[in-house]
């Protein structure tokens, strides 16, 4: 670093000038003048302090959730004045309230700059914000701290969250908070069993799960809702176990009538993960429709040329397509149903499919959406409606399972 950056970053403790980690605009003393500016920053002002005044005690269990990956820079910010720290946890720079910094990636580590200037390199940063701030990741603001760091020679940048308040974005980002409350408890307990089953068995050195439909689809705080943290905090530190063991809780939208064995799916078996009935007759996916010129369906099946055949398909005990073999010019390939399915980017693999063989077209009608196991979010939404409690919903979902406290 030169002697000119190093000066600038000794004094930059407490005049950083950087981008608006919202808008990217330069922030100077017009640009907050103008009047969208002011609004926007009432707006936030008003939920920010909405915010603090739901936020709970501090919970025990601390989640490391990659949120930003395979980046090459990435803006981080604060709500409130923030410290950043270097990878060996030393106090660098103090950020100011609602100003960013980028954190870029390089051969050997991750540079911290501002205005095109690198103001530290390390193998990591860290910013904690004070009296309880939001954190700037990317494009969204998330409760808790981050780290931003190297993984593969990729940017990553890990939100470290409390469980529960990692929670209050999950109910909202995996289900509508305008549902009935049991079934956002019930989307509340099975999430924090999955997210602690999850932790203990993480593959991953610097996280625990991500925040996309691998694991669960975390939004940060614009997904919360009074509802999703009344649901928390109602259900606080409760758990689904088996035998005295928290379970993997996995679920999905809707089954089409009736969920999975987990065996049947996944070819492991899995006690309390067993096919039961669903009530998600109300869901907008609980039957559906999909059409494709021959020509589409043969590309997208692929490596046969021009389907002229298509087998019965063979069928889980469920109903759901487990293998089906296709013929064309070039020969004949069988897949299975989950294959089939990502092939065709259809909702679920409870489908059938009709060749015609004048039109040159194939329709594909099937009902539900997602693999089927485990709780389906709109059966738990028509339970919720029937007056079901949470509790219920879950022990129908997760065969032979008892729902219990943590142990602080």
């Amino acid at each position: 670093m030169s002697a000119n950056s190093d000066s600038f970053a000794k004094n930059w403790l407490f005049g950083l000038v950087n981008n608006h980690p919202k808008t990217n605009e330069p922030i100077t003393g017009s640009s907050w003048d103008k009047p969208a500016l002011r609004w926007s920053m009432r707006w936030w002002g008003g939920m920010l302090l909405w915010l603090l005044l739901v936020l709970p005690a501090q919970a025990a269990v601390e989640l490391r959730v990659a949120i930003g990956q395979e980046r090459d820079a990435i803006t981080i910010g604060s709500s409130t004045a923030a410290i950043i720290r270097n990878g060996s946890g030393e106090a660098l720079y103090q950020l100011p309230q609602l100003q960013g910094v980028s954190v870029k990636s390089d051969a050997f580590d991750v540079d911290l700059v501002s205005n095109g200037t690198t103001l530290s390199e390390s193998s990591a940063f860290w910013l904690e914000p004070a009296e309880d701030g939001f954190v700037w990741i990317g494009d969204k603001w998330y409760r808790g701290r981050v780290q931003v760091t190297q993984e593969g020679g990729e940017l990553l940048a890990i939100n470290h969250v409390d469980l529960e308040d990692y929670l209050y974005s999950v109910v909202g980002s995996e289900m509508p908070t305008s549902w009935p409350q049991a079934a956002l408890q019930s989307q509340a307990v099975a999430a924090r069993s999955y997210a602690l089953y999850k932790q203990s068995r993480s593959k991953y050195p610097l996280y625990d799960l991500d925040a996309t439909t691998a694991y669960q689809v975390y939004k940060g705080i614009e997904q919360e809702h009074p509802n999703t943290i009344t649901a928390v905090d109602s259900t606080a530190n409760q758990v689904v176990t088996y035998n005295g063991q928290i379970i993997e809780a996995i679920f999905h939208s809707s089954s089409g009538g009736g969920t999975e064995n987990a065996a049947d799916v996944w070819s492991s078996d899995v006690p309390y993960l067993r096919s039961v009935q669903d009530f998600d007759q109300g869901s907008p996916v609980y039957s559906w429709k999909e059409t494709f010129t021959l020509a589409e369906f043969s590309t997208k099946i692929g490596g046969i040329g021009r389907v002229h055949t298509i087998g019965t398909a063979q069928l889980t005990p469920g109903g759901r397509v487990a293998s089906i073999t296709f013929a064309g010019a070039d020969g004949t390939k069988t897949l299975r149903g989950r294959d089939v399915r990502s092939a065709l980017r259809l909702r679920s693999t409870r489908f059938d499919i009709d060749l015609n063989e004048e039109t040159e077209t194939i329709t594909i009608t099937g009902s539900g959406f997602g693999h089927g196991v485990g709780m389906s979010q709109w059966g738990a939404r028509s339970l919720a409606e029937q007056g079901w409690d949470y509790e219920r919903i879950l022990n129908h979902y997760y065969q032979s399972t008892v729902v219990a406290q943590l142990e602080n």
